[in-house]
Formats: structure tokens, sequence, C-alpha cells
């Protein structure tokens, strides 16, 4: 009798848990996508550096531009380094974006936005709500009355604050959004030289941009304004070496030519 209780208690002292012993969590992953747009298309080209190997240190770091990349430390602040990892531009920004000919768009602690060179020297001053990158030696900003226009390298207004929205200057031209919501484009003169009609507009590549109609439908107009490939796709990129990807109404993306003929 004795010897079936100490079997017993030897049963139940092997099934109860260890309470300092925890649970092993497995977690899965995830993948976040990083892009340019709220939608697939983007103006932008990719990525064409690999981020840099020394990322101990950072919170964050980006891809190289020009042969910098912007980094966050730990206390929240962004600078820059160099293909070899040295600090080259001190970590004092709020926010920080890629060179983009010559210049970086950066955020000061009050929010504004200004550009610096890559001695890290603030050639224009935090002043805006938000700033583009320079394209064709413009960029698009928007003052403090919410109204988007263009400056130069020097800080100085080129095209006039009266766009409700504006995007970066590509082949000559540039896609801005009027009071009534209808999107068009200007040359460096801020000439309206393709009417506002659209109900969305991206930047010309390539001899042809990407118009989205009263529809939700997207095709391409010339630097004529002829829709040359009609309204009928959900979704769009840019034309690179001839061709585009285009989402087709089964959900499915395919490539097109200049004709708007399906290719492989």
């Amino acid at each position: 009798m004795l010897v079936f209780l100490l079997m017993s208690v030897c049963v139940v002292m092997a099934i109860v848990p260890d309470p300092k012993k925890k649970k092993k969590v497995t977690t899965t992953p995830t993948t976040a996508t990083t892009t340019t747009t709220t939608t697939k298309h983007t103006t932008s080209t990719k990525k064409n550096t690999g981020k840099s190997s020394s990322t101990s240190k950072w919170k964050h770091i980006d891809y190289f531009h020009e042969g910098l990349a912007e980094v966050q430390d730990t206390n929240d602040k962004y600078g820059y380094i160099d293909k070899t990892g040295k600090l080259v531009i001190p970590c004092q920004w709020k926010g920080a974006a890629g060179f983009s000919e010559g210049l970086a768009r950066v955020q000061d602690d009050n929010g504004k936005y200004g550009y610096i060179d890559k001695t890290g020297q603030l050639v224009i001053p935090c002043q805006w709500n938000f700033a583009n990158p320079f394209y064709e030696s413009l960029a698009a900003v928007e003052d403090t009355y919410d109204k988007w226009g263009f400056i130069d390298k020097t800080g100085k207004i080129v095209i006039p604050c009266k766009w409700k929205r504006a995007d970066s200057f590509h082949e000559g031209l540039a896609p801005v959004k009027d009071t009534y919501g209808k999107w068009g484009f200007v040359d460096k003169t801020g000439q309206v030289v393709l009417p506002s009609k659209w109900s969305l507009a991206w930047s010309f590549s390539e001899g042809l941009a990407s118009v989205m109609d009263a529809t939700g439908k997207w095709g391409y107009i010339d630097k004529t304004g002829k829709l040359v490939i009609s309204c009928r796709w959900n979704n769009v990129f840019p034309f690179r070496n001839g061709r585009a990807e285009v989402l087709d109404s089964n959900g499915k993306y395919v490539y097109i030519d200049k004709t708007g003929k399906v290719v492989k």
C-alpha cells in the first residue's frame, strides 16, 4: 500500500507544470511593402542601391541615393551616412528623405520642410508644410495656406502656390490639381498646357502620362493631351523601355505597349 501511494505522488508531481517555465510562442513574420503612393501606381523609379550592412546602431536605415543614405538614431533623429557607414551629416532632423539633384528634403522639430546639401548645410529654410524632391531643377512645395507651387534650388518660388496639389516635373511638364479637384499639366513657366479635366494624373514617362477618368479607369495621354490609350485599366504603372504594367478588369497585371496592345 505504501509503495502504491508513493508511486501516485510521483505521477502527480510529474504532470504538474513548472510555473517558472514560460510556454514558447512562435510568431510568423509579416512582410511590409513600401510604396510612394497609396496605389500600386507610382512615378518613382525602383531603388538602385542596396541598404548599408552597418545597421546595428540605427533604428532605421534607408537606401542610398547619390552616395548617401538617411538613418534614424535611437533618439529618433535623422542624419546621413556614406557607403562606408560613416555618419557624414549629423542626426538632427525630425524627418529626412533621399538626395535628388544634390539636395535632400528634411523636416525640423516644428514639422516644417526645407532642403540641405551634401555637406549638411540648410540651403533652403524649413518653411513648407510639405515638399517633394527636386526633379528637373524644380520641387513642388506646399505653403502654409495648403496651396502648392514650385521652387528652384535657391528656394525662390518660380510657380506661385495656387494649386490644391502638385507633383514633380518630368519631361518638362508637371501634373497639378485645380480648385475644382481636376488634374492637368503645367510647363516650367506655370502655364497650363494640358487642361485640368482628369480625376487624377501622374507624371510623364517616355512621352506618355497616365490619367484617370471620372469612372476611375486609367489610360494614357501624350504631350498634346490626346488620349492615346483609352481609360480601361484598373491601375497602371509608368512606361519603361516601351512597356507599362497595367491591371486589367480580371484583376490580372499585364504589360502593354504604347498602342495599348497587351504584350508578353
